[in-house]
């Protein structure tokens, strides 16, 4: 039997999965580390954690399979996409705490760039926004920020990476600086067209080009991981971004497919074929994955706030002591009240794309208590799903979008609010019998190009429905229901539009 190892890199823990050959979990291993919040809106990592964390959990996942590298056909890296590193080429120091993805910082630097009139280049060529969630403007802010690092990256002593890329450098012992395609499509500085890196946006963001990885597929040999880290040297096969890594593991292959992950935040895609759809309801275009040279594209809606509403919940007030707790809470609330929180507690993502506006209940009245608002935190993320899904079949009205929706996540744990997404959804929510979709998507691309595993059609083949949520909710209480959010969400956009 041949095995295949998934680096799971996420927001607050570094997980490992080892998967048999006919895709069955042997093993999972997973350590949570440091998060740091040195101002605002500011959220750090120390690589050096996210190091450490991946490879103990790789030793674990090893031990508790009872395996050895030997029996490892191949490593898949999937990986919180947008975080971004900047280290030594020869020491592998990192110059700054990776800036995560969720980072604000440099929310001034988006708003020159937009000032300037450079958006509407820079989303043909990427299909992103401007917006501090992306990986280039953080790479300046280092550069600029950190005494000298500008001029050591401009003579070529610093290298850039995303997390995967920074985890390939390590596990080869610094041969290997690399990336897949679906990682780069989130930097503002790779034309998903032309399938590179591209040196007008280069320009625009003050990149210098030394400092960025080689772009290869997502299923490539990209290099082998050095014997000292697991007692043998196994090749690294497959990268691709956590969402887009999902949607590989959901099986979603076919133009139309719809998944949606739900994690510290929710990101749905829409796999639109070979065809790079641009959105006019600020979706963002990317990159689904990239075999043999072929790129396949999809929609993509981006939510900021997801199961870390309920971790606020939890931590920020103090109503639950653990996240199972939260749907049968809300179960109890008392349904006369129509309390709405919009969880803006970093800005709102897709389709709003607004950094500055701020999280808001409405609708409290005196009998407002824990399971009105655990009640409003469960259906905040069904909501802002509608939303995207409302903007995808906007943006692709030519395709036919599935009516399904595919979801995995840890918040697809609470049947509560997996049956509240299908009545507001007013469609069908199947959850799959192998919840670890994204460590999945990994594994498959590696043991793809490690010939474990069959082209994505048969591999399709493999995808198991546990579990199918019907709609149940009447339609005037739906229609009801979506105003009353829609009016929470004018409402938020409304204060910015007052401070400004």
């Amino acid at each position: 039997m041949s095995y295949v190892l998934a680096i799971d890199q996420g927001t607050t823990s570094s997980r490992a999965i080892v998967f048999r050959d006919d895709i069955s979990i042997a093993a999972v291993a997973q350590a949570e580390f440091p998060q740091h919040f040195p101002a605002s809106g500011w959220v750090e990592h120390e690589p050096e954690d996210i190091w450490t964390s991946t490879v103990i959990t790789c030793r674990d996942a090893l031990e508790k399979a009872g395996i050895a590298a030997k029996d490892i056909a191949a490593i898949g890296i999937t990986n919180q996409r947008e975080t971004t590193v900047v280290w030594d080429r020869v020491t592998g120091q990192a110059v700054h705490r990776a800036i995560v993805w969720q980072d604000r910082r440099t929310a001034d630097i988006c708003a020159r760039l937009k000032s300037e009139g450079h958006e509407a280049a820079i989303s043909a060529k990427t299909g992103l926004v401007i917006d501090p969630y992306f990986s280039g403007t953080k790479v300046a802010w280092i550069l600029d920020s950190v005494p000298g690092a500008r001029k050591r990256a401009e003579a070529g002593e610093l290298l850039f990476g995303t997390i995967d890329c920074y985890l390939l450098w390590r596990l080869t012992g610094g041969k290997v600086h690399a990336t897949d395609a679906t990682n780069a499509s989130r930097t503002l500085l790779f034309n998903i067209h032309a399938g590179q890196w591209d040196d007008d946006l280069l320009k625009i963001l003050r990149v210098p080009r030394s400092t960025l990885p080689d772009v290869k597929d997502s299923s490539h040999h990209f290099g082998d991981s050095t014997p000292d880290l697991f007692g043998g040297a196994i090749a690294i096969s497959g990268i691709a971004g956590d969402q887009q890594a999902a949607t590989i593991g959901q099986a979603c292959f076919s133009a139309g497919m719809i998944k949606s992950t739900y994690g510290t935040g929710c990101f749905a895609l829409l796999n639109t074929g070979d065809i790079p759809v641009a959105s006019k309801n600020k979706l963002l275009t990317t990159i689904a994955y990239q075999l043999k040279g072929k790129r396949t594209y999809a929609l993509e809606g981006s939510i900021f706030v997801a199961g870390s509403a309920v971790q606020w919940l939890r931590d920020g007030l103090g109503l639950i002591t653990q996240a199972g707790e939260t749907g049968p809470l809300a179960d109890k609330s008392d349904v006369t009240q129509q309390v709405y929180l919009v969880p803006a507690f970093v800005g709102l993502g897709a389709p709003y794309w607004n950094p500055r506006v701020r999280g808001a209940l409405f609708g409290l009245t005196r009998n407002t208590g824990p399971a009105e608002l655990a009640h409003a935190a469960l259906e905040s993320v069904c909501y802002q799903t509608f939303d995207l899904r409302e903007a995808m079949r906007a943006d692709w009205p030519g395709g036919k979008a599935a009516n399904v929706l595919r979801v995995d996540g840890g918040m697809t744990a609470s049947d509560w609010t997996m049956q509240r997404l299908a009545d507001l959804l007013d469609a069908p929510v199947d959850r799959p019998v192998i919840q670890e979709t994204t460590a999945l998507g990994a594994a498959y691309l590696a043991g793809l190009n490690a010939g474990v595993y069959p082209e994505p059609s048969k591999f399709a083949d493999n995808w198991r429905l546990e579990r199918r949520f019907k709609p149940a909710m009447g339609a005037a209480t739906r229609e009801r229901k979506l105003k009353g959010w829609a009016r929470a969400v004018r409402g938020v956009l409304a204060s910015d539009e007052g401070e400004g």
